[in-house]
């Protein structure tokens, strides 16, 4: 989880390789409408996400026996607690970063939706975990591979203490 430009689909992507599980880009659920919205450089509001994580869900509820990693911005609680109501063992590991380099990376992808200028409202509306949340907050300066090694370890110290993982 996190705001753009946080390194979710990298990192999400790497860590389900090393896992040998299903990867799914939550930007992939979004519906067209979504994606305009966005392109135009409108945030989304409440009503514009609950389709989109409804879908993201139900895709964590089809891969809770196999394992899955989802990458999602999850900003607010109310957004994990939808993917959580569903997919009660979810583990989310925020990618938590500096907002002008967070800001210069999304404005450095090509052909992506979402400008830079959007950045400003994700910082306002992101909600980080609460204490009662199963996950970690992880350092984007960090490189990939470290953030890899940082997420398999929260998932190994989360197995050894008996929460399953999705």
């Amino acid at each position: 989880m996190g705001v753009s430009g946080s390194g979710k689909t990298t990192v999400g992507a790497a860590l389900a390789q090393r896992l040998r599980v299903p990867f799914a880009d939550a930007d992939d659920f979004h519906p067209e409408a979504n994606i305009a919205k966005m392109s135009a450089g409108i945030p989304l509001d409440d009503a514009d996400r609950a389709p989109w994580l409804r879908a993201i869900a139900d895709w964590l509820v089809e891969h809770s026996e196999s394992g899955g990693v989802a990458s999602c911005s999850a900003l607010k609680r109310s957004y994990r607690d939808v993917l959580t109501d569903a997919a009660p063992h979810a583990v989310y590991l925020h990618l938590h970063g500096d907002r002008d380099v967070l800001a210069a990376r999304v404005a450095g992808r090509p052909g992506h939706f979402m400008p830079a200028a959007l950045i400003d409202s994700q910082f306002a509306t992101l909600e980080g975990l609460q204490p009662d949340e199963i996950g970690a907050v992880l350092d984007v300066a960090e490189p990939v591979d470290t953030l890899v090694d940082e997420s398999l370890t929260v998932l190994s110290s989360l197995a050894s203490k008996g929460v399953t993982q999705p």
